[in-house]
This record gives structure tokens, C-alpha cells and sequence, in this order.
């Protein structure tokens, strides 16, 4: 049975004397399907709104007014290492073997988890690097100067030192702090489009990498956090006045694409809120959404983790209280895409030129699959075999190079033959003419 986890991370000191709550946690692991439970805890961590990232194998907690960064292990439970960074983090983002950090100083940082490889930006923020949105081939990066830089991801890696960094391109209609941004997965040009939520109570759809903006949404107070559909279909904001909105970007009433009937620079105002959370639990500081899009988590400054129903819109169950500040929720996908190697421990950062070594696990061969060890691994003979093995009695029988060459000599000593034959009867017939004229 797949089963469905999430991590969830506070900060601050406990807002209780609750003795049923471990003291000094910091992150929970939860399960969410098929039943409701706490599976792991780690220790001595507080990290802020969009300080979390989690792998197959670590769990990465930039540290609140810190410049430090704890990596817990998921296998052994325990803290495994604490990176100490120049500058204080901000926000934090993990794409594959590759950690991305924004920087108090408007900075990114670079770092590969797997050679210790780490790469600085220049300021090109010229605030704090709140929030950052990884997609396969692009970065963006949201900050307090109201901008949204847009990175090439392979630029950022390329080995070449000497190579400037600069955004690829920048997203500036707000006005005010960039507070919240969530990407769509799409590699399409022309589907892929970002969200991001500002102070000037805004939030934007983008086509980021043409850096146009697609609609523009107005809500009765500032946006706190975001959350996207996993298929990019509706948009749920959490505001300063405790609402929930969702805004469905592909209804009758089309907010985008060619259904769409208003023009793109039209504003929209949402107002009516499918969701409000309980007074005591207070706004909802972060959310994420589960991997079919059927869930809303939300975390709360009370300690309360609420769930959503998205397909009732009922109302919210609480699934926990954790008695501390909750500022972020990832999920962990239940179908995790299939790779060739396992980063089981970290390399520390490095700066500075040096020959970099490649550290983790393999988890397949790097030599290909043959067709006898995939006959050898299948049950039974596989239907391939069979249907060649059909088709080879079918096939009329194809002489080999040693036949051909057989064949070929054998015509060649019947063409002698029958040359010979000839010329003996040619002969003979010649003696009896003579010997008859002669008699």
C-alpha cells in the first residue's frame, strides 16, 4: 500500500507546558495516508517560513536569524551535520543532489550536496531572498525588494568560474515584499507558469519564462502563503485576516487560456473565501497540498495543523497541535522518481578551486540491462522471446555465408562438368564420322 508522508517544522519556544509533546523537536515526520500518525521527530532545530528541504535521504533546516544550516539523516533519525554559511539564510529549496539557499544579503548560494561544490551569486536582490521555487531548468527567487528573479538552473552550475551570474530575467509589477511563490511543474514555454503573492495584496500568474504576466489577482488583505494545484489548475492563498481562497484558473469563467474572455491586464478581485481558519489557531503561515490535489494542509502560529478537504470544501479537521509556531509543510511523493545514485551522507561546502569528487551510492548498474538478464529476471519466458521465436519458424530459412560459398563452388565444378560432356560427345561424334567416310 503506497503511504503518503509529509514534514512539517516549527520555530520559537513551546506555547505550553504540554508534556505530551517532546521537548526540543523541531521537525515531524507524519504519515498521512493511509492513517494519520508521527513517524520520526528530530531534535535542536528552528526554522522559519521556507527554510525547509527534504531528500530521499536528509532533511536540510536553515536556522531562524542564523547563518547555519542543520542536515538530519531520514535513515538513522539524527542530526548528521551543521553548515555554517557567510551570510545569514533566508529560504531554501532542494532539486535534486543540489541545495539552494537565499541569503539575508539578496544572495543565492549554490550548494551540490554530493562534491561539497557551492557557488555564490552577486546581490542581485537588494533585500533578503525570502522564498525560492525550483522547477527542472529554472529558479526563481522572491524577495523583500518586491522583485522575482528568474535563473537559469544550468548557468548556475557551469563549471566555469569565470561566468557572471545574472538572472535570466525579472518579474516586477508588485509594489511590495514578495511573501509567498509556488511554480508549476510544466517544461512548456508556453504552459508553465509561476504564482507569486506580495504585501501590496496581490498575487500575480506569470508565464515566467517569457516573463509575461497572465492575471493579475486582488484579495481584501496581503497573501501569506501560497499553494498550487499539482496540475496548475487553482491557486489557494492564505491572508493576513485568517481567509482561505481558491481560485480555479481553468472554470467556466476561465482565468487563463483561450477560454478566457477578458484580456490578461484585466484584474480580477477575489472576495469570497472558501475557508476560514479558527480564531485560536490564527492565519495560516504555510500550506502545502498532497500529491493528488484532494488535501490542503495548513500550518498555524498557534501550533495547530489543520486539514482541508478540496473536494467537500467542508470544513477543517485538526490533525495535530504541536505546540510551537508552524512555518513549514513539505510533502514527500509516494512514487519518488527512480534514480542511479543515493547521496547517503553530505560533503561539506567548499569554497574556492579545487578537483571535486563525487560521493554516493549507486543504486543500479551503470552497465546496461543484456537480453539474457532480462530473460533471467522475467517470470516465466517473456512474450518478446516468444514472439521472435514464432516468427524465426515462420521466416523462410536464411543460408549462412559457409552454405553460400558451398553452393557457389559446387556450380562452378557442374559448369566444368558439363563443358567436359560436351567436348567428349563433340569428340565422339567426330571419330564416327570419320570412321564411316572411311569405310
Amino acid at each position: 500500500m503506497l503511504t503518503e508522508s509529509y514534514f512539517v517544522s516549527v520555530t520559537g519556544s513551546p506555547l505550553s507546558n504540554n508534556t505530551a509533546i517532546a521537548k526540543d523537536v523541531g521537525i515531524y515526520e507524519h504519515t498521512l495516508h493511509p492513517s494519520h500518525s508521527t513517524t520520526g521527530t528530530f531534535k535542536k532545530s528552528s526554522a522559519p517560513r521556507n527554510c525547509l528541504a527534504v531528500s530521499d535521504t536528509h532533511v536540510f533546516a536553515a536556522q531562524d536569524e542564523k547563518s547555519t544550516v542543520h542536515i538530519y539523516s531520514r535513515a538513522k533519525g539524527n542530526q548528521e551535520a551543521v553548515v555554517t554559511f557567510p551570510e545569514r539564510i533566508q529560504s531554501v529549496a532542494l532539486l535534486d543532489d543540489v541545495l539552494f539557499l537565499g541569503s539575508q544579503e539578496g544572495r543565492l548560494i549554490i550548494w551540490e550536496i554530493c562534491t561539497g561544490r557551492q557557488v555564490t551569486t552577486p546581490a542581485c536582490h537588494v533585500q533578503a531572498v525570502t522564498c525560492i521555487a525550483a522547477t527542472p531548468y529554472h529558479l526563481l527567487s522572491g524577495s523583500d525588494d518586491a522583485n522575482v528573479h528568474v535563473w537559469s538552473i544550468p548557468r548556475l552550475l557551469e563549471l566555469d568560474s569565470t561566468i557572471e551570474h545574472e538572472p535570466q530575467g525579472t518579474l516586477s509589477n508588485h509594489r511590495a515584499a514578495i511573501t509567498s511563490l509556488v511554480v508549476g511543474q510544466s517544461v512548456n514555454p508556453d504552459t508553465n507558469i509561476c504564482v507569486s503573492g506580495s504585501k501590496d495584496k496581490s498575487c500575480i500568474v506569470w508565464n515566467y519564462q517569457l516573463g509575461i504576466p497572465l492575471r493579475t489577482l486582488l484579495f481584501p488583505s496581503f497573501p501569506l502563503c501560497l499553494a498550487l494545484d499539482p496540475c496548475a489548475r487553482a491557486i489557494y492563498a492564505s491572508s493576513e485576516d485568517g481567509s482561505l481562497f481558491a481560485i480555479d484558473l481553468f472554470a467556466e469563467k476561465a482565468l487563463l487560456g483561450p477560454q478566457s474572455t477578458e484580456e490578461s491586464s484585466t484584474a480580477v478581485q477575489v472576495s469570497s473565501a472558501f475557508g476560514a481558519t479558527p480564531q485560536d489557531a490564527g492565519p495560516a503561515s504555510c500550506m502545502a497540498i498532497n500529491y493528488d490535489g484532494t488535501i490542503l494542509l495548513s500550518g498555524h502560529p498557534h501550533g495547530q495543523l489543520l486539514r482541508w478537504d478540496l473536494s467537500s470544501r467542508a470544513d477543517s479537521t485538526e490533525l495535530s497541535n504541536l505546540n510551537a509556531s508552524v512555518t513549514s509543510i513539505v510533502f514527500t511523493s509516494p512514487l519518488p522518481t527512480p534514480r542511479s545514485t543515493k547521496s547517503v551522507t553530505v560533503v561539506k561546502p567548499f569554497l574556492g578551486s579545487r578537483t571535486y569528487n563525487f560521493t554516493a551510492q549507486l543504486e543500479s548498474d551503470l552497465t546496461e540491462e543484456t537480453r539474457f538478464s532480462k530473460i533471467l529476471q522475467s517470470k516465466g519466458v517473456p512474450n518478446e522471446v516468444l514472439e521472435q521465436a514464432i516468427l524465426a519458424f515462420q521466416a523462410p530459412a536464411q543460408d549462412s555465408i559457409g552454405d553460400q560459398e558451398l553452393r557457389k563452388e559446387n556450380e562452378e565444378l557442374w559448369e566444368v562438368i558439363n563443358e567436359q560432356r560436351a567436348l567428349q560427345k563433340k569428340t565422339l561424334q567426330r571419330y564416327i564420322e570419320a570412321k564411316s567416310a572411311n569405310a
